[in-house]
């Protein structure tokens, strides 16, 4: 709290001496001889009514010595709570006089009193119905007050309420001094010859401090302001050190990662501090915003919304980027977490956030979802495309390959295309029949041999049934299939990572030579 007008300028309409000097006379209080002096441009500045009344009591700013009408504007750099106005004249006070504020800057002005020593003939008011008529005496001749209070002092009012704002929030202040007066002795004394002075102002006091809404107790210059230091006086300075978790000049929002409610101010009756409540991010943020239906939606409990980073997403950053997986040994919390997923970006359709699993393409093999399955060819953004020979072709181009191909170019199994061998099935099979299901197809079979198992199907003989994920027609009858046992289902799987192909004479030889080199 202090004096806003110490360090900033008051602009005047006019200054006594700035153009030419004069000759002006006043009177100091309880005296009748009149006080004469030439004033000069440097005699009565506008800076000597923000001076110090105890350092220098005997300055004052004086207007020009023919004006009727004047005007003192003091604009502060940024928005400021006022309480009280305190002029002291040294002159007689005005007859009649106005009190303007604005609250943007000086887009717009409203009035706050008006001063008068009638009332009724100035402004058709009556007294004391915005207007007061105790101020307009011009008696004292020097030393004379003029007083408004922003609030009333039996008025109970949360300081830091809107209510509080709108009275006391201000960003200029304008006195429009409207009508001089004649010192009484100069009347008695028949000194009319004698050139007075119209306005003469010793102190200018706007008793103030920074707007902060309860959440900060310094402040410091705002950006822009170059503060002056007034000897004896301690300037006002306009911009927070925000408490609580707040932001801006006047703290007027929550700091960038504490938006989880609502900011408001602190309460000035209850003293409670209304403290700004961090996001829940798990580590990966450092900004959020608040988002007032997820609010209401938690029942104005949590309405945060993270500004996820470390490849994280989700309101809480809980869950990995598209193309990441979490790592299961890394915390939650850690940077480092969500690991990038080690897919093909060409031929992978996802990867699982949970484990890093490629889900690929149509036609792609895994783990990598980076080539062509079995039976397909033409990798690409789209997958690949199926064969067109009775057995397997090129991956690249798509010819069909003979089976006189050399067991070390064996195009029949790829190891990194088969599962774990504990699972893993082999199996010469005569189709029987299929049933197409609707959700999903059985085909029944008859295995004529059983070329590789591990798990019961080894002893396996007769009719059994399997379940294909995708439907095509291949017609024959006869088939080698390689796939996968589910052993939580009992089925057969039959799926895009399988192996169908015609039966052969040649495959039972090529399955045990799969079978000696690959997996020993």
């Amino acid at each position: 709290m202090g004096n806003l007008a110490t360090g900033r300028p008051i602009l005047t309409d006019t200054q006594c001496g700035s153009t030419v000097p004069e000759n002006l006379c006043n009177y100091d209080d309880g005296s009748c001889v009149a006080e004469c002096e030439v004033c000069h441009l440097h005699a009565h500045p506008p800076t000597f009514m923000t001076d110090s009344s105890f350092i220098q009591p005997r300055t004052w700013w004086q207007s020009a010595g023919d004006v009727i009408t004047e005007t003192l504007q003091l604009d502060l750099e940024v928005e400021f709570y006022f309480t009280h106005l305190i002029l002291i004249f040294r002159s007689p006070r005005p007859a009649a006089m106005t009190v303007e504020c604005s609250q943007n800057f000086g887009d717009t002005w409203s009035t706050l009193h008006l001063y008068a020593h009638n009332c009724s003939s100035w402004f058709g008011l009556k007294d004391g119905q915005g207007c007061t008529e105790k101020y307009s005496s011009p008696s004292p001749c020097s030393g004379g007050e003029v007083i408004y209070r922003a609030l009333s002092p039996w008025a109970i009012i949360d300081p830091y309420s809107l209510e509080a704002r709108s009275q006391l929030g201000i960003t200029n202040l304008r006195v429009r001094l409207l009508q001089p007066q004649l010192c009484p002795c100069q009347i008695k004394k028949s000194n009319t010859g004698l050139p007075s002075v119209p306005y003469a102002i010793a102190d200018f006091i706007l008793k103030g401090a920074c707007l902060c809404h309860g959440h900060s107790e310094q402040c410091v210059p705002a950006s822009g302001y170059l503060a002056t230091h007034n000897h004896g006086h301690h300037v006002v300075h306009g911009k927070c050190v925000c408490l609580h978790h707040t932001a801006g000049d006047h703290c007027e929002r929550c700091d960038r990662i504490y938006n989880d409610q609502p900011w408001k101010p602190a309460g000035g009756l209850t003293g409670k501090a209304h403290q700004c409540a961090k996001c829940k991010c798990n580590g990966h943020a450092e900004s959020c915003h608040f988002d007032r239906s997820l609010w209401l939606l938690s029942g104005q409990k949590s309405g945060g919304v993270c500004h996820c980073l470390h490849n994280t997403t989700g309101r809480h950053c809980q869950q990995c980027q598209l193309g990441f997986y979490r790592h299961p040994e890394r915390q939650l919390t850690a940077a480092n977490s969500c690991t990038a997923c080690l897919c093909d970006r060409v031929g992978t359709e996802s990867c699982n956030s949970a484990n890093g699993d490629c889900t690929c393409k149509p036609g792609v093999s895994s783990p990598l979802c980076d080539k062509c399955m079995l039976g397909y060819w033409g990798f690409s953004e789209y997958g690949c495309r199926p064969c067109h020979c009775a057995g397997d072709c090129d991956p690249y181009t798509g010819d069909c390959m003979t089976g006189s191909d050399p067991v070390h170019n064996n195009s029949l199994f790829r190891a990194e295309e088969l599962f774990s061998a504990l699972n893993f099935q082999a199996l010469k099979v005569k189709v029987l029949a299929a049933h197409d299901k609707g959700s999903h197809a059985e085909v029944d079979v008859k295995v004529l041999k059983v070329l590789w198992s591990s798990s019961t199907l080894r002893h396996m003989q007769g009719t059994v049934t399997l379940f294909p994920e995708s439907w095509t027609t291949r017609g024959w009858k006869e088939y080698l299939v390689a796939g996968h046992y589910d052993a939580k289902k009992g089925h057969l799987l039959v799926n895009m990572k399988s192996l169908v192909k015609p039966w052969r004479a040649n495959h039972s030889r090529r399955v045990l030579q799969f079978r000696e080199t690959k997996c020993t």
